[in-house]
């Protein structure tokens, strides 16, 4: 499908296998994949608890916190903290990454590409009034962390979105004009084949 509409609140909420938090899938690739065999996977997580970050060999991620106080990390032998609305993390699926949340209240954008067949780019705006946007990528996924944010198509229609809400646009050639009336947080992720 050229356009998927993506809302948080529709998607199911599925529990960590070590009780350490819960997921919401909102894509994969092929739709059929599962967490062992994905080309590229995106996904919501809400943390409860701190611990290691699961392996994923051969993977390339993206992190970016949505909500919450912060988000400690110990990468290798560096340490870190992710705050909501700013830079996205980007690491190696093999890392070892150790997370202590910060409070309560963690949530996480996590953008996955399987790294012998695809590439990806996360990054995070601060968007006041119109900018202009070409889809430059074969996936590009806007996704709404605060504010509102207006997407008006080649084709005249507008997507609306909230807090919450997304959009993935698949192999589309056209322009976008993105529109937020007062100060909005995008999340823009761009997926593309090698």
């Amino acid at each position: 499908m050229p356009l998927q509409r993506i809302d948080l609140a529709d998607l199911p909420l599925l529990p960590w296998k070590n009780g350490g938090g819960s997921t919401r899938q909102l894509a994969i690739y092929p739709a059929d994949a599962g967490l062992d065999n994905f080309a590229w996977r995106i996904s919501c997580a809400r943390m409860e608890h701190g611990g290691p970050f699961s392996n994923y060999p051969g993977i390339d991620r993206s992190l970016a916190l949505l909500a919450g106080t912060g988000l400690h990390l110990r990468r290798n032998d560096h340490e870190l903290q992710l705050q909501p609305c700013t830079t996205p993390l980007f690491f190696a699926g093999e890392d070892t990454i150790q997370a202590e949340p910060l409070g309560d209240g963690i949530e996480d954008l996590n953008l996955m590409t399987r790294r012998d067949g695809w590439s990806h780019q996360l990054q995070h705006l601060h968007l006041h009034g119109e900018q202009p946007l070409h889809m430059d990528a074969h996936v590009l996924l806007l996704w709404c962390n605060g504010g509102q944010i207006d997407c008006l198509l080649e084709n005249g229609h507008t997507e609306r979105l909230q807090a919450g809400q997304g959009l993935l646009l698949t192999n589309e050639t056209q322009h976008l004009q993105l529109l937020a009336t007062e100060q909005a947080c995008l999340y823009l992720g761009r997926i593309q084949p090698i």
